[in-house]
């Protein structure tokens, strides 16, 4: 199965760490690739944008849209979302649109943890139904490959 991770860029280095997860599952994961970077200590000029200026950053390159694109080219999502400035399970405006990018388009939707109870979220993601994996990847199969 080809999965798409989203999540805070706080989670950058977790993103990676499951990206590796998941294909030792045998799914194709994908990554933002400036992630990668950032963490090798490359592109820090466009890092040092992203910290002081995320909005710049986004629009000069094309975050949203290459990420909704490699959203429509995956199965479906995972979206990391772990505890973040005293939120429980914490999905941000960016991640709330990539997953309504995925549920849009018919992907399957899958958070690492429960629905936070963010008032201005919660009922959005309710209503998608996604499917909460309490942090088992064995819960995403991929293509071809049956529970037993």
């Amino acid at each position: 199965m080809k999965i798409t991770i989203c999540g805070s860029t706080t989670f950058k280095e977790k993103m990676l760490e499951y990206q590796e997860k998941l294909q030792e599952l045998w799914h194709e994961a994908i990554v933002h690739p400036d992630y990668g970077c950032y963490i090798r200590w490359e592109k820090q000029d466009v890092r040092e944008i992203v910290q002081k200026e995320h909005a710049r950053a986004k629009r000069e390159n094309d975050y949203i849209r290459r990420y909704h694109n490699a959203i429509m080219w995956s199965d479906g999502i995972l979206v990391l979302n772990f505890d973040k400035k005293w939120i429980v399970n914490y999905i941000g405006c960016n991640t709330l649109m990539e997953i309504a990018s995925a549920y849009n388009a018919g992907k399957k939707v899958f958070l690492m943890n429960p629905i936070p109870q963010q008032d201005y979220i919660r009922d959005e993601i309710n209503a998608i139904d996604p499917i909460i994996i309490n942090w088992d990847l064995n819960q995403i199969l991929p293509a071809g490959r049956q529970v037993k």
